[in-house]
């Protein structure tokens, strides 16, 4: 996953104002009580840090993955 994968899936699942606050706020005690945004700047990778936060926030398994992205025209 990269960075802009992890951005996606925040701003769909929790909203493009909130899921940056949570970004901020959020200590995920699976990544040693860092905030999402702080695992970011310490070089933990998106997946494992998206993956924290959902088992945090009670996400469905199935929206895990994301929405899906339609294919740009070539």
């Amino acid at each position: 996953m990269k960075i802009s994968d992890f951005w996606r899936n925040m701003e769909a699942e929790f909203g493009p104002r909130y899921s940056h606050v949570l970004a901020d706020s959020m200590a995920l005690t699976e990544l040693g009580s860092l905030t999402p945004a702080e695992a970011l700047n310490k070089g933990v990778k998106p997946k494992q840090i998206w993956e924290a936060l959902c088992r945090a926030q009670d996400v469905p398994a199935e929206r895990w993955l994301g929405v899906d992205i339609e294919p740009k025209d070539s």
